[in-house]
């Protein structure tokens, strides 16, 4: 890896943590992730964006959906605005059919 490809994560405050290959987005939020925010740190949004997804039934589709998810990203990764939405894991497995 050339140093290029190593960052100071904001998140983990990891010094010389592997970088994303690309930015995520395609805008100027991407350019700070790909800047600021290590691999890691990065999955382990994934995870938890696919968590919120599944537990607030998010369709994606719909532009409040999407600004939810934003919101919480930027809470997550950057420790910016209202603290993330809470995932209620006592309910977990006590589905009825």
């Amino acid at each position: 890896m050339t140093e290029a490809d190593r960052i100071q994560c904001v998140r983990c405050g990891r010094e010389d943590a592997p970088a994303l290959p690309s930015p995520p987005f395609r805008n100027d939020l991407g350019e700070r992730i790909r800047r600021e925010i290590c691999r890691t740190c990065w999955e382990e949004w994934k995870q938890r964006q696919m968590l919120l997804i599944n537990h607030y039934g998010l369709n994606l589709q719909e532009a409040d959906a999407r600004q939810f998810l934003l919101v919480n990203l930027r809470s997550f990764l950057f420790g910016e605005g209202p603290d993330g939405a809470p995932i209620d894991t006592s309910q977990e497995g006590d589905v009825s059919w």
